[in-house]
């Protein structure tokens, strides 16, 4: 259950109530000053050697979740909590040691790695920053990193310009290995790349996460893949999370509207066998202003006046999957 209790025993992460909002204007010369909530008092908690993921539309705050985890954002409001201990208003330098153990790999495998730099200088600059081993047994690191991920310790001395984008990718989870790290963010890691380059990163990700123990906050927009990785499925829009629980559960009875209306946009070679079917009105960027009640009623098929009176809280569906629905049960 997402609670707001702090969870001790194997979790390795806890968010509760964790918000981030952006300021921006509206109008000419600045106008007037709006509010953006981005991540809405999200409560999470992630187990040692899980894989967690993250799915919805496009600013739904998925990434700015993961970001404000890693305190690349400043949260607002909430709690932060890692492998027992509270991040949340650590300072930079107090940060520096958990961000050894926190990595992120990125959904652009070209832009996240410096094109000036060789491979050998992209894997070793971590390991330099916090001042592990001499010159040459960093060297030997990257390249036993470069060949875990399936690539020649002779690709050291090339540029970032002369891989594939699967390849870039791989140099990219290379990196975020090289600190030896408990946690993995893994924001939209195939949603660049072709689809035949897709399964291989995918697979080389669950290889790893075997071999090396690593938990996973895996993000996407596409529930398919994520179902394909994660042992559980948070569902995200407009900043809340409306729907959490074991993947198998989330992918094949969906409680909330919104995640009936993800599965359903799958395309099915058989539309006879396809088993959940609901409409959904509109976008998400037509939205002008936040909603009162429940953040999906402008949207939702099932929406009646409670929706707009009083917002749905997460609450225990079934065994193991929570849903914030005014009629989900």
């Amino acid at each position: 259950m997402a609670s707001n209790k702090l969870i001790m025993s194997e979790t390795l992460l806890q968010t509760i109530n964790l918000t981030k909002s952006f300021a921006s204007r509206r109008g000419f010369f600045g106008g007037n000053k709006i509010e953006n909530i981005a991540v809405d008092r999200v409560s999470l908690s992630l187990q040692k050697s899980e894989t967690l993921g993250l799915v919805g539309e496009s600013g739904c705050g998925k990434s700015t979740l993961g970001l404000t985890i890693m305190r690349l954002y400043t949260p607002d409001d909430g709690r932060i909590f890692f492998d027992g201990r509270e991040i949340t208003n650590l300072d930079e330098r107090q940060l520096k040691s958990i961000r050894k153990q926190m990595q992120m790999v990125f959904q652009d495998p070209f832009a996240a790695l410096d094109s000036r730099l060789t491979i050998e200088q992209i894997l070793t600059e971590p390991l330099e920053i916090h001042n592990i081993g001499t010159r040459s047994e960093r060297r030997k690191t990257a390249a036993d990193l470069l060949e875990r991920v399936g690539l020649s310790a002779e690709d050291l001395r090339r540029f970032p310009s002369e891989f594939s984008g699967g390849q870039q990718q791989r140099i990219g989870i290379a990196r975020a290995l090289a600190l030896k790290p408990k946690l993995l963010i893994c924001d939209e890691p195939v949603s660049s790349l072709d689809v035949s380059v897709q399964a291989q990163i995918l697979n080389l990700l669950r290889d790893l996460q075997d071999e090396f123990g690593l938990s996973y906050l895996f993000i996407s927009h596409n529930i398919a893949i994520t179902a394909f990785m994660s042992s559980r499925i948070g569902v995200m829009y407009l900043g809340r999370l409306v729907e959490i629980g074991v993947s198998k559960q989330i992918t094949t009875a969906p409680r909330h509207p919104y995640t009936q209306a993800l599965l359903s946009a799958i395309p099915e070679p058989d539309p006879a066998r396809r088993e959940i079917e609901i409409g959904v009105k509109g976008e998400t960027d037509e939205i002008t202003e936040r909603p009162t009640g429940c953040v999906f009623r402008f949207r939702c098929p099932l929406a009646q006046e409670i929706c707009a009176a009083e917002e749905p809280q997460l609450r225990v569906i079934s065994e193991n999957q929570e849903a914030a629905c005014h009629f989900a049960g």
